[in-house]
């Protein structure tokens, strides 16, 4: 949809994530370049202002030099049961609610939510909600595209008891050049809080710690685990520095900034070669559980080196002319 709403010469908004596979990713990227219209990912937190400032504090040194970034996300999902055949609900197009996908029949346990954990149409939690860490994580260490992947995981914690194709707990462990890291563990059915907690990052340096929630709060400790400060909006202590308190919520701000973009008044917080390029860790990850090995990458472009079977999952296969064209 994307796609074609830029070649009808339309701005785009667009949701995380970006693409259900790489390549989509990439043919989003070449019409943005193609068309000269404004596309904007949804990975809200690039225009909140705790956010940027953490990526400045990271940036800027305030740990030292960053080598590894554990994001993290825990949620309590139940089955989703065996979905029967069964008649499409009224005011659903079930033609155009498949889009791009070869067609199958219309299963009960499907609409409006639980394709997302399907790979005919969905990617898992590491696209549905780890692409907002993961994103935050490439972004203030500067990374662009890894030269190594690995993830593990399954269906483990409802096993055999419902229909849930992707994994229901991973570990997705993308290695850069230059001795740098980003890890996500996702688990979709517990929120056990202690050490991960549900929702952040934990980025480690060579000088400290940053603790990042996932909210409107980060803090940083040296190596001793002693607090040197905490970014909150609202407070103010003697570890605690007040930050715009008036911050709007994640999705006006960042809807704000697409707008402006278009008025150009500003430049665009997610522009949609950033986005693919988050939402392709996630994707990669998946890949290499899905095929069981290590990928090794290509840091230029995200490829698959030396993996006929791997690079086969960096596109779909096609309904009859639904194939995306630039």
């Amino acid at each position: 949809m994307a796609i074609e709403a830029v070649k009808a010469g339309k701005h785009v908004y667009v949701e995380k994530p970006c693409c259900h596979n790489p390549r989509e990713g990439e043919l989003l990227v070449e019409a943005y370049r193609k068309y000269g219209k404004q596309v904007q990912m949804g990975n809200q937190r690039r225009s909140m202002n705790l956010v940027r400032m953490m990526v400045d504090d990271i940036r800027a040194g305030v740990i030292g030099r960053v080598f590894l970034a554990k994001c993290f996300y825990s949620r309590k999902r139940p089955p989703i049961g065996v979905g029967k055949e069964a008649a499409v609900p009224e005011g659903l197009d079930w033609d155009l609610w498949q889009g791009p996908a070869p067609r199958v029949p219309y299963r009960d346990n499907l609409h409006p939510y639980n394709w997302h954990w399907f790979w005919h149409w969905g990617t898992g939690e590491a696209l549905n909600n780890g692409v907002h860490m993961m994103d935050i994580a490439r972004w203030a260490m500067g990374l662009d595209h890894p030269v190594k992947v690995s993830s593990f995981g399954g269906r483990w914690h409802h096993v055999g008891v419902d229909d849930w194709e992707c994994p229901d707990t991973q570990e997705i462990l993308l290695e850069f050049d230059g001795g740098r890291m980003i890890t996500w563990f996702g688990r979709s059915t517990n929120t056990f809080s202690k050490g991960y907690k549900g929702f952040g990052i934990l980025f480690f340096g060579s000088g400290g710690i940053l603790d990042y929630t996932g909210g409107k709060k980060y803090t940083v400790l040296d190596l001793d685990n002693k607090v040197i400060k905490t970014m909150e909006p609202g407070k103010a202590s003697k570890k605690v520095e007040q930050t715009d308190s008036r911050d709007p919520g994640l999705a006006e701000r960042h809807a704000e900034n697409f707008i402006e973009a278009i008025r150009g008044n500003e430049d665009l917080a997610s522009p949609i070669d950033e986005g693919h390029k988050s939402t392709l860790l996630g994707l990669l990850g998946n890949i290499s559980l899905r095929v069981g090995r290590t990928l090794h990458l290509n840091e230029r472009n995200g490829h698959v080196l030396h993996d006929a079977e791997a690079m086969k999952l960096w596109q779909r296969v096609y309904q009859p002319e639904w194939e995306p064209k630039v």
